[in-house]
């Protein structure tokens, strides 16, 4: 790789160290909001909701879509996510 190309690569990975924290502070607010979620659920069984995961699918999809986005990535992302929060939830959950 050139020189002129490493300073580049440099620049573009500080962006993206940048862009990580951010995305770092977004996943605290929604695991916040997932705590507020769980609060409701009475019942393990509803940390569960299939219509609800095809639903968010369906509408990523078609957001990645008009935003010109590989909705393989965006499916796979969402995906991993959904499935870490039910994880999550089913470690937390706590009868009532």
């Amino acid at each position: 790789m050139s020189p002129k190309n490493k300073k580049k690569l440099e620049r573009i990975r500080t962006k993206l160290d940048k862009l990580d924290n951010k995305l770092l502070a977004l996943i605290k607010y929604r695991t916040s909001l997932v705590k507020e979620v769980l609060k409701l659920k009475e019942f393990k069984k509803e940390i569960v909701d299939q219509k609800r995961i095809n639903f968010i699918l369906n509408k990523i999809k078609r957001k990645s879509k008009k935003l010109k986005i590989d909705p393989r990535i965006t499916n796979r992302i969402w995906k991993n996510m959904i499935w870490s929060y039910i994880d999550y939830e089913r470690r937390n959950f706590k009868k009532k």
